[in-house]
């Protein structure tokens, strides 16, 4: 690798290496099932995000095998894999480990199949195929990997549903689940079902043992993982613009690792600056400096008037406007009514819900301090038009409105209070028609 790529290759210098006996590697490395249910034997190479391990297998293999083994893994570690794994697994709760695995497979054999100096194993899962594939998504294999990070692409191809789910079976026409069951079902650790992306997918790497197994100890401190990123970010852009044409990645890909703020810290700051107490004059009671000066000058002269200051608004308010065309699953919705009932009951700000889709359905208010965004969820009702549910909004002249939506829709007039559209991930890239975008991943 530093031979043919000194600077990407050299990447490798960074990480640790060990050699594992059989025993060591079955137990860092447990055994995944085949197409056909049989367990594959362990990965010649493999890594917990910092550290390759091999196995006896790995002796066996031909140099320019090896290279492409040692390479996969050295980007696995580099693009931080395994804890952006467990990252997105705080995020939204359930991550299928194999999935997640294929989805980083893919992304890596991609970015190391122009080189002629490794050979990758003969079932290696490339991007532009899983594209192609599993999506029906034609991209050259530059264009995916400028594209597409393993978070989307794992968002993407996992579809799998749970037998059973209050939205859901709402939606359908069924009986409504009880809320004990949804809540069941929302924290509940059973497999779901593969959906005909996600089965797919299983399908294509079938023959692809799991080579990325996150470490159970990792220092997952935000201070820690932000610092990794960075210093991962930053080698791996020297590194690709020290071998030029001859690097090991083919080009600078989407999926780099990056420093992320979270969507519940920019929320936060967004709600804290719009309900904060604004002070402004109050001609009923002047300052403290004319209080404790007699309102007059050290010689006796009467100072002019100076007014002290008092908040403009008693309490403050935020409306929340929810669209009920139904582009927020469950897990999401709970994620976020969680984050506003904190932080209203923390500003003690006056909270109004506004739920509709070309019309307003139902208005919610709640007093400061008191909001329960509790059973949001409603089926879907179609098409979506802001327009009335702004103005409804504005009716209760708050200090900002937050839209959960998918921003599918018209809205006409802006209101005079700032206007915050939360969207899903997946919606990222709409544009709003004023306001602020926040996707919610």
């Amino acid at each position: 690798m530093v031979e043919y790529a000194p600077s990407s290759g050299g990447l490798a210098l960074w990480v640790g290496h060990r050699d594992v006996d059989d025993d060591e590697a079955a137990r860092l490395c447990p055994r995944t099932l085949g197409l056909g249910g049989a367990p594959l034997p362990p990965a010649p190479a493999f890594t917990d995000g910092r550290t390759v391990f091999y196995a006896p297998a790995f002796d066996d293999l031909t140099v320019e095998e090896q290279a492409g083994w040692v390479a996969h893994q050295v980007l696995h570690i580099a693009l931080r894999h395994a804890p952006r794994c467990v990252e997105l697994r705080q995020r939204i709760g359930d991550v299928d480990d194999a999935l997640f695995n294929l989805c980083a497979d893919a992304i890596v054999n991609s970015a190391l199949a122009h080189l002629r100096w490794l050979r990758l194993p003969r079932t290696a899962l490339r991007l532009e195929d899983v594209l192609a594939q599993v999506m029906s998504i034609d991209r050259t294999p530059e264009a995916a990997l400028l594209e597409w990070d393993v978070e989307r692409l794992y968002r993407a191809v996992d579809d799998r549903r749970a037998v059973r789910g209050g939205r859901d079976a709402q939606r359908r026409g069924g009986a409504s689940a009880s809320r004990a069951d949804a809540d069941a079902d929302r924290g509940s650790a059973r497999p779901r079902a593969d959906g005909p992306r996600a089965a797919r997918l299983r399908q294509l790497g079938a023959g692809t043992a799991r080579d990325l197994h996150p470490a159970a100890d990792a220092d997952g401190t935000p201070e820690a993982e932000a610092e990794a990123a960075r210093d991962w970010g930053e080698r791996l852009l020297r590194a690709h613009a020290g071998d030029g044409p001859h690097s090991m990645l083919r080009a600078l890909l989407a999926d780099l690792p990056r420093v992320r703020t979270p969507w519940e810290q920019v929320l936060r700051a967004q709600m804290a600056h719009a309900l904060a107490q604004k002070p402004g004059p109050s001609w009923s009671r002047p300052t403290r400096s004319y209080l404790a000066n007699g309102g007059r000058t050290a010689g006796g002269r009467r100072l002019p008037w100076e007014p002290g200051t008092t908040s403009t608004q008693a309490v403050p308010k935020v409306v929340v406007v929810v669209d009920v065309s139904g582009s927020i699953d469950d897990a999401l919705l709970a994620r976020f009514a969680a984050e506003v009932e904190a932080l209203v009951r923390r500003l003690e700000a006056a909270l109004v819900v506004v739920i509709g889709d070309e019309r307003v359905h139902e208005v919610r208010r709640f007093e400061p301090g008191r909001g329960r965004l509790e059973g949001l969820a409603l089926p879907g009702q179609g098409g979506t038009d802001f327009t009335p549910l702004l103005a409804e909004a504005a009716r209760h002249r708050p200090d900002l409105i937050v839209v959960l939506t998918d921003l599918d829709g018209p809205a006409k007039e802006p209101p005079r209070c700032p206007v915050l559209w939360a969207v899903p991930e997946s919606f990222a890239h709409a544009r709003a028609p004023f306001g602020r975008v926040l996707a919610l991943d």
